[in-house]
């Protein structure tokens, strides 16, 4: 437990406060958990893991088990989705393993949810609940009350917030208002992988690139499913990651572009939907014995697939800094807000640039194209170290 025998609270059940709560029982820290929905589940789909993550895996001590659901895929490729040229393509199999030393990897959030889910009930030291809403948070400057939905008060040593893009917890450390719509739209489909077009299902992670569109697909579970991600530029505006999306917007978006393209779109009826935001980079997420993790302090495009991967590395960061300062909460999340805030910080920024260069149209679409093209093997690994050597 903490300096003062009480445990950490974690407001959040997802990806990031899982992870949050699994690296601090492995360092010998309690904590009570609290997810305001009544299971704890994932919504989403398909998840690309990079060789980053997979050190944190090891360090969470759940690389196995995340691997025996995975897949791995053979090569990252860019086509443009016009023509159907083969824009970039960059190995991901051994020769990557071997350059970054750990793998690259897709697998369904669920699993890796499930995943972490199943790591934390193993634990004695983490305390798990549903149907926690919290209401109001205070810090007294030495311990930390939350007061949830049905009026009951949860005392604890400190607070971390993993209440991803729409927190409510940000709000009384960074006060910058509702997040910044991006006017890109993702829907997102799961495929049975006998469903694929003939000739179409590849052990790879294609990316085609249109104009102010694209198309993502790869393998899932092990290859039983295959996941699309279709991206263009919206206006219309929904929060949360589970509404129905509009085919017709989509067929119109999508319109001249490769039969490969349409013969993927065409398998689905019903789409899911969520519309992309982020906000701008900050380099305080804490105040007190209150601290942001994951989306909550530095919510990102997804244009990297880097956002789990960030959370899990602030989780195993965080654990490792409130170890070596147990009984200072808050100088341990100066120095997790320290290590971490311009890795996240160039992460969102970058995650924007790919967005754009997906998106290319005219002549920076023909540049696009060119740049990629000319790099050899070597050049691409290179241009990927600051992000998964990291």
């Amino acid at each position: 437990m903490t300096g003062m025998n009480r445990p950490v609270i974690i407001i959040g059940g997802g990806i990031g406060g899982l992870a949050t709560a699994l690296a601090l029982a492995l360092k010998g820290i309690g904590s009570v958990l609290l997810e305001q929905s009544a299971e704890f589940k994932e919504v989403g789909a398909g998840i690309q893991l990079g060789p980053n993550v997979f050190r944190r895996f090891e360090a969470l001590g759940i690389r196995a088990a995340i691997e025996a659901d995975a897949v791995f895929p053979e090569n990252l490729i860019m086509r443009d989705a016009l023509t159907g040229e083969v824009v970039t393509k960059i190995p991901m199999g051994d020769q990557a393993r071997a350059h970054w030393g750990m793998p690259y990897a897709v697998t369904h959030r669920a699993d890796l949810h499930g995943t972490l889910l199943q790591a934390c009930l193993a634990q004695k030291a983490i305390t798990l609940r549903n149907n926690a809403k919290v209401m109001a948070w205070q810090d007294s400057g030495t311990g930390v009350t939350v007061t949830l939905a049905d009026g009951e008060k949860i005392a604890g040593d400190s607070l971390i917030a993993c209440d991803g893009l729409w927190s409510q917890v940000r709000a009384d450390i960074v006060n910058d208002g509702k997040p910044r719509v991006s006017g890109h739209i993702a829907y997102r489909a799961v495929l049975p992988a006998a469903d694929v077009p003939q000739g179409q299902f590849e052990n790879n992670v294609v990316l085609w690139a249109g104009p102010k569109t694209h198309l993502v697909h790869y393998p899932l579970r092990r290859g039983e499913l295959f996941n699309l991600v279709a991206v263009f530029h919206s206006n219309r505006y929904e929060e949360g990651w589970n509404a129905f999306g509009d085919v017709e917007e989509l067929n119109e978006r999508f319109q001249n572009q490769q039969p490969q393209v349409h013969n993927l779109l065409g398998k689905i009826d019903s789409w899911r939907m969520w519309v992309l935001c982020d906000r701008e980079p900050v380099a305080n997420w804490t105040k007190g014995r209150i601290v942001l993790l994951g989306d909550a302090a530095h919510p990102m495009l997804q244009y990297l697939a880097q956002g789990a991967c960030m959370a899990i590395e602030d989780a195993v960061c965080l654990a490792e800094k409130m170890a070596a300062r147990r009984d200072d909460p808050h100088a341990a999340f100066l120095a997790y807000q320290q290590e971490r805030y311009l890795r996240t910080a160039r992460v969102q920024v970058m995650a924007r640039v790919y967005g754009d260069f997906y998106h290319a149209t005219g002549p920076v679409r023909e540049l696009r194209n060119g740049l990629l093209s000319g790099r050899n093997q070597a050049q691409a690994y290179a241009g990927n170290d600051w992000l998964y050597g990291g």
